[in-house]
């Protein structure tokens, strides 16, 4: 027997249970991962609310982890038992001690590249790469606006985006976020709590503005986010931290300055074997060369998770959260 965390119905964290369960055994296809660190996640909040529903109830929970294959399915080729592996996608279940998953999902771990390190950032990291390499393809120069730059993402965000020369204005909600994303690499940063982020953006950019913003909070930062772009700018909407962006009138767009706008996702952009696999050895030249380096600031036990969510969720958390089975 082994143990996972399941919710039977959606809510707050309180509705986590830990359940003991007998690891499947993976089908043509599929692999079982041991777990050794499992990333957490706010889409895994999303589910567990009930913002994204689950496929079934009771469901598991998590999509990201790290660990060794210790089974493998009929047809598997590309991975053998004892191998190191992570993941970022695929089932709901990734919250246990054991995770059955297609194999087309999993990737082998570099040796030099610690579990813990890579379950706290695979979905982050990988998230990161569409964003500034393939979403708004940075070139270098340019100045960017960076939403929650103390958080998961954008810790990752503010070192990727300086090694490749560009100024990252990040938000933060205290004085002690302001300095961590300095710390990554932020150029600038805003504290909205106390400073009004559109003037402070016209003052950092000497009014030119700002020809991408990257947004994951959500309804609250919606119409701030669009006001510091540049004409013809993109907003990049990938999270709902505050809830989701809802009724949006498409004519704000042309009212703003004839601005573009994205909803990307990871499965969008790691959607074939190859694409995922360019992202995970981008993601992994980054973290080995040590120009992106993983802050885990906060572990839990796994039967923790709900107190672990409860902080992601209030945003007392900085940088990466991981749970250990």
């Amino acid at each position: 027997m082994a143990k996972r965390i399941q919710f039977a119905r959606t809510g707050g964290p309180e509705v986590l249970e830990t359940v003991d369960f007998d690891p499947a055994t993976p089908k043509a296809g599929e692999v079982r991962v041991k777990n050794h660190a499992i990333g957490l996640n706010f889409i895994d909040v999303y589910f567990r609310s009930g913002l994204y529903p689950a496929p079934s109830m009771p469901s598991g929970l998590g999509t990201e982890g790290a660990g060794v294959i210790d089974a493998v399915g009929e047809g598997v080729t590309h991975l053998e038992v004892g191998d190191r592996v992570a993941y970022a996608q695929g089932p709901l279940g990734s919250y246990a001690e054991f995770h059955v998953l297609p194999a087309d999902k999993v990737v082998e771990l570099p040796e030099d590249i610690p579990f813990e390190t890579a379950a706290a950032a695979m979905l982050k990291g990988l998230t990161t790469q569409y964003l500034l390499r393939q979403t708004f393809p940075l070139e270098g120069g340019e100045t960017i606006l960076f939403h929650a730059a103390a958080g998961g993402v954008g810790s990752i965000a503010c070192q990727w985006a300086n090694a490749l020369g560009v100024k990252v204005i990040g938000t933060v909600g205290s004085a002690e976020k302001a300095e961590l994303a300095k710390k990554n690499g932020a150029w600038a940063t805003i504290n909205y709590r106390e400073e009004n982020v559109v003037e402070r953006v016209r003052e950092l950019t000497d009014g030119a503005m700002v020809p991408v913003v990257y947004d994951s909070v959500g309804k609250d930062t919606w119409l701030t986010s669009l006001d510091c772009l540049a004409p013809r700018g993109l907003m990049v909407s990938f999270g709902n931290a505050s809830g989701a962006v809802e009724g949006v009138n498409v004519g704000i767009l042309n009212q703003k300055g004839s601005l573009y706008l994205t909803r990307p996702s990871l499965n969008g952009y790691a959607d074939t074997r190859g694409r995922f696999e360019e992202m995970c050895l981008d993601l992994f030249d980054m973290l080995e060369s040590g120009k992106v380096k993983v802050d885990i600031a906060q572990r839990f036990k796994l039967e923790e998770a709900g107190k672990a969510q409860e902080a992601l969720a209030s945003r007392r958390t900085t940088g990466s959260t991981i749970l250990i089975p």
